[in-house]
């Protein structure tokens, strides 16, 4: 029964391990313009951070000018 257990684990990895290259094939262009807006969504993340680095700044300064009194 062990061997019977080790020769379906290793039939079914060699199997997963052939077939997964085939399966992540990527899909050729479409061609054209496709019409999605790509910098929407990145310029409210970066003024996001730009924000959230801001507001961590005057923290930290903040603190800084608290100890120092």
């Amino acid at each position: 029964m062990k061997n019977l257990s080790k020769y379906i684990i290793t039939t079914i990895s060699v199997f997963i391990i052939l077939t997964l290259p085939i399966i992540a094939m990527a899909q050729g262009d479409p061609g054209g313009d496709p019409g999605v807006p790509i910098d929407g969504g990145a310029s409210l993340i970066l003024a996001a951070g730009i924000g959230y680095g801001a507001k961590k700044l005057k923290d930290a300064r903040a603190k800084k000018n608290k100890e120092v009194e």
